[in-house]
């Protein structure tokens, strides 16, 4: 409390107590017993009155203790039980979980992890895939300003996702492997890696490289096969030795077929082998007959060029040409879209020849565009032409309906450079994506698509996509949603199919460690999205006949429904629209897989440096009375007392007004009782 607070109280107590002798002595001569006692309520009266005006702050400290966290991991991917480890690390949980001394000293924390991490006890080691990094990414944002100690119960076998034994830069806590698994070699003969495309086109042959590794001492003979169906389509008789442990094979098969083909590679196991799994692997090829052929024509070099090429050719269906202006014109007939970026004068007689033949085209406007030869050349387009530029930033139109888009937070990409002005078209057009200017949408296309009888063509209104790819990798960490995006917009353009209200998603095969996930968008007879129709799809195993129907659920702007139970086999499905009469069907290919078991001992090697890179230490799950013991006594990992102070004023104290008015109750009632009132 301040030295000036100190005197006004001290002041408030002379002028309370001057104020109560006034009031009942001043024109008494003597003191009786009941004035004293009128005085003295009064006193208090004034006094709590003044103390309120004052209104003095008092300091609160509050000790507390708070606990180191005790964060335990556990590794609930299918591996472990391949492994023969499921009870070893049950019982490990049960005994860390049970612990009374651990308890004392930390609060434990559980989390299972496989693709994703969850704070959950409910373990079944069931997960197709591990994704530990991933794992400490997330616990990282969770425990940032604490002391949190984690134990990893894993076999350190990672499916996919960043090495996680550097993950201690960005973690920060120390981190102790418990290690599940064999660390004894055994002979192992596997195919460590199967390298394929999705995609092969008639009456060609596709690449396949496989990657073998051998462990073992002795010299040993094997042989690879790939069988399509009984039938043999290719074979090679293979050496190994201690010191030529590994081989790479390039070779090719034909596609002969349309249609999605499936294969086995499988390469003979030895008889000593302990893991036989690993020796075989399943894939599919979907052969094509036709490969969509687009042109890109442009009047200077830029970025974009480049990144549409990218994102366009990531799809082995679609191949990319740059052709001069003076060529593209007798070559119009050789592909299925014309991209005309930036188009100027230059371009009067392509663009004529463009629109009589009513050629699809993708049309790019930048500053560098023409914009009188544009809306000369475009009768149905009209560019407001300023003279002046403007950045705009994209905004998603979730009622598209010609085809299906999934969000990639465009909101966070880069602005585009356009051309500042109203633009307005002379057809019904759709809009992909709209501009907004400061996070305020300006009612402007900054992407849109139009038909006229089956003539499609699309116009984005701006330069520098380059940058959304680039901002797509950073959010995505991929360029795969971005490069889906441009593909989905290049194949509506490539073909001249009606728009229709029911439109699916989903691909020609799965494998079978991955999510078997369909989509499906639906609209209305004004092709606005309806999130109101209630999907379902029925799936039928063409081995077994078995039939199955799931509901699909409404996800943002789209249906989906996840059919990652199904087992590995080749369906028909149908998509329905229960409360219209509109469906579509199609096929998939779900190929047997399991990455998990491709494993045979523990990766001790990478938790051990990760235990040292994190200042942790690794145990094998064998010694966790050791581990437990060492916990309890590592220095490191003690309670912390916390103080926390409060500043509390005193008109907060509810007491103080209950003091006042019970001595003013009190004054009352005994002067009424005494007759003075």
């Amino acid at each position: 409390m301040q030295t000036e607070t100190l005197l006004y109280i001290i002041l408030a107590g002379i002028i309370a107590l001057l104020l109560s002798f006034f009031q009942y002595f001043n024109k008494k001569k003597s003191m009786s017993q009941l004035n004293m006692l009128f005085a003295f309520l009064r006193f208090i009266t004034i006094f709590s009155v003044l103390l309120l005006i004052i209104n003095p702050s008092f300091n609160k400290v509050t000790l507390s203790t708070e606990k180191p966290n005790l964060i335990l991991a556990i590794d609930n991917s299918s591996s472990i039980k391949h492994l023969n480890q499921k009870d070893k690390a049950l019982n490990f949980i049960e005994s860390i979980s049970k612990n009374e001394d651990l308890k004392n000293k930390f609060n434990l924390e559980l989390y299972t992890f496989g693709e994703s991490i969850s704070a959950s006890d409910s373990i079944d080691f069931s997960e197709n895939q591990t994704n530990i990094y991933n794992a400490f990414t997330q616990l990282g944002k969770i425990y940032k300003q604490t002391t949190s100690p984690t134990l990893l119960l894993t076999d350190g076998n990672q499916t996919y996702g960043n090495d996680y034994q550097f993950v201690d830069n960005t973690y920060g806590q120390p981190i102790f492997p418990i290690i599940m698994g064999d660390t004894t070699k055994y002979t192992d003969l596997k195919i460590q890696q199967l390298n394929v495309n999705k995609y092969a086109y008639l009456k060609n042959k596709f690449p396949v490289e496989a990657i073998l590794v051998y462990n073992g001492d002795e010299s040993v003979n094997s042989n690879l096969v790939v069988t399509r169906g009984n039938s043999i389509v290719y074979s090679e008789n293979l050496n190994f030795s201690k010191t030529n442990n590994s081989r790479i094979l390039n070779f090719n098969l034909p596609a002969n077929s349309v249609g999605v083909g499936q294969y086995k590679i499988t390469l003979t196991p030895l008889g000593q082998e302990k893991n036989k799994i690993n020796n075989e692997q399943n894939f599919a090829v979907e052969v094509i007959n036709q490969k969509t052929k687009i042109a890109i024509v442009s009047d200077f070099l830029h970025p974009d060029l480049g990144v549409l090429k990218k994102s366009i050719e990531s799809n082995e269906q679609r191949t990319i040409s740059f052709i001069g202006l003076n060529d593209v014109i007798d070559k119009i007939n050789d592909f299925q879209l014309i991209i005309l970026y930036q188009p100027n004068n230059k371009f009067k007689l392509l663009v004529e020849k463009l629109n009589v033949q009513k050629k699809n085209q993708f049309i790019i406007i930048g500053p560098k565009t023409d914009l009188d030869f544009l809306n000369e050349a475009y009768p149905f387009l009209n560019q407001q032409i300023t003279n002046q530029t403007e950045d705009y930033q994209a905004e998603l139109n979730r009622n598209y309906a010609p085809f299906l888009i999934q969000d990639l937070d465009f909101e966070s990409f880069p602005p585009l450079l356009s051309n500042y002005g109203t633009v307005q078209f002379s057809v019904p057009f759709e809009t992909i994506l709209n501009k907004t200017f400061k996070g305020v949408s300006v009612g402007e296309p900054l992407l849109a698509t139009f038909e006229i009888n089956s003539w499609r063509q699309a116009v984005l209104f701006g330069e520098n996509i380059w940058q959304w790819r680039a901002q797509s990798f950073i959010n995505e960490k991929s360029f795969k949603p971005f490069d889906d995006f441009i593909g989905k917009l290049i194949q509506y353009l490539a073909t001249n199919q009606q728009k229709s209200r029911l439109n699916i998603e989903y691909e020609s095969f799965y494998k079978g460690n991955n999510n078997v996930i369909v989509k499906a968008e639906f609209f209305d007879k004004n092709y606005v999205f309806d999130a109101r129709e209630s999907l379902e799809i029925t799936v039928v195993d063409n081995n077994s006949n078995e039939t199955k129907t799931f509901p699909l659920v409404l996800k943002n702007n789209y249906y989906q429904v996840d059919l990652s139970g199904l087992p590995p086999e080749t369906y028909n499905f149908v998509v329905r629209a229960k409360n219209d009469n509109l469906s579509k069907s199609g096929s998939f290919q779900i190929l047997e897989y399991n990455v998990e078991q491709q494993f045979l001992n523990a990766d001790v090697t990478k938790l051990q440096k990760l235990a040292t890179n994190s200042q942790g230490k690794s145990y094998f799950i064998d010694d966790w009375q050791n581990l437990i013991k060492n916990l309890l006594d590592d220095k490191r990992f003690v309670p912390i007392q916390k103080s926390v102070k409060k500043t509390i004023p005193l008109v907060d104290w509810k007491y103080l007004l209950a003091i006042i008015a019970l001595s003013l109750g009190l004054e009352w009632l005994i002067r009424k009782y005494n007759g003075l009132i």
